[in-house]
């Protein structure tokens, strides 16, 4: 099957480029034929080694964007999105796919498409949407319930149950989020990067895109509170998107590089360099506290399944998984005293679990593969 995929969304690293890239590679590996359709400005971050079509009308980015000219920006957008589905709907009827996938999407996807003769597309169309939370879910079933009556158009969430909420629709699928995988290491390096010496330091770490809802301050506070019976070695890695996070983020580091067993890199990472940076230490600490967590799969914890690493993280972030495999601990979301105490409790009793993590965490590989979940999409293209 030749398989397009529909990407708009310019970003410089993080987990939307290892995604479309588990979407190339994983259907690749299937036997499918792989092209990306990307707007005529598009940059990419990472090479898929794919072929490229490019479509009318620039990509439009909210970076840097606020008050007024942020809505235009939202216009310009909306406009342009009918452009691309309007050129992607002659490639349809030229025959150039056999299947369209829009690898990140939300209801304004589904939306707009009730205006596109795409909507009338012949060959399946998958719009995936990376979790609903309570607030976007009317808009997103009236988006859904307005295409009903277009089978070929299929709204795919990644998610955990098999309902939005309790409701169900017949052309929306739910599926099971990938996991990210160090694809770009040999397997010996990776042992390497693994390996550890009896008695040597416990490496923990906080990676990806530094936000200030992630509440990192209130982590290290709770972190330097705690009383370890074991050396404990902590790396932060932060790339910023925008300039107040940026800013933000350097002032913690000048608060806290002082301190014993620290290291900070304010940097993104992308590729061999970031999968090394995970593979150099044995744990990830996940301590966001934040709603929208129990309704969008976390990439960082979907990366530590993928590289087999245990988490500390709060008990809002996608507890489905932490109800089906011990993988970690966690902690009530907010309660800094509980995360200094499950902070205590993870390393100072590490090395006694640290089989039944082993174990657990391959058992989570094998349910959420990235290989399991291209055999999912391939499924719902074929379907009638």
């Amino acid at each position: 099957m030749r398989i397009a995929i529909f990407e708009n969304i310019m970003t410089p690293g993080g987990h939307e480029v290892d995604f479309d890239r588990i979407l190339s590679e994983e259907l690749t590996a299937l036997g499918h034929d792989v092209v990306f359709y990307v707007p005529e400005n598009f940059t990419f971050a990472f090479d898929y080694q794919k072929p490229v079509v490019r479509l009318p009308k620039a990509a439009v980015t909210y970076t840097k964007v606020r008050g007024l000219s942020r809505l235009v920006a939202t216009v310009r957008r909306e406009w342009h999105r009918q452009a691309w589905y309007k050129a992607l709907f002659r490639h349809v009827k030229a025959g150039d796919f056999d299947a369209l996938i829009v690898p990140t999407s939300t209801y304004r996807y589904l939306r707009a498409l009730k205006k596109s003769p795409l909507r009338h597309s012949p060959v399946p169309v998958i719009f995936i949407l990376h979790g609903i939370n309570p607030g976007e879910a009317p808009k997103f079933l009236r988006a859904a319930d307005a295409l009903a009556d277009f089978p070929k158009i299929r709204p795919t969430v990644l998610t955990f149950g098999d309902t939005i909420f309790g409701e169900r629709r017949g052309n929306i699928r739910c599926i099971y989020p990938p996991t990210f995988v160090p694809r770009d290491i040999p397997e010996g390096e990776r042992a390497a990067l693994g390996a550890r010496e009896d008695g040597a330091p416990l490496r923990i770490g906080f990676f990806g895109q530094y936000r200030r809802e992630k509440h990192l301050e209130n982590f290290l506070d709770a972190y330097f509170a705690g009383h370890y019976t074991r050396p404990v070695e902590l790396f932060v890695q932060g790339a910023t998107m925008h300039p107040e996070d940026a800013e933000d983020f350097e002032r913690i580091i000048a608060k806290y590089q002082d301190r014993t067993g620290i290291r900070f890199l304010h940097k993104g990472l992308i590729g061999a360099e970031w999968q090394r940076a995970i593979l150099g230490i044995d744990a990830l600490l996940l301590p966001y506290s934040a709603p929208r967590y129990r309704y969008h799969w976390g990439g960082m914890l979907f990366t530590a399944i993928g590289f087999q690493r245990p988490v500390v993280t709060s008990d809002d972030m996608n507890p489905e998984v932490f109800e089906a495999y011990h993988i970690g601990e966690t902690f009530p979301s907010g309660d800094l005293a509980a995360l200094q105490g499950a902070l205590e409790s993870f390393i100072n009793h590490y090395d006694e679990r640290r089989a039944m993590y082993e174990s657990e965490l391959a058992k989570a590989a094998v349910m959420y593969a990235p290989s399991a979940f291209a055999e999912r999409i391939a499924a719902i293209l074929d379907e009638a």
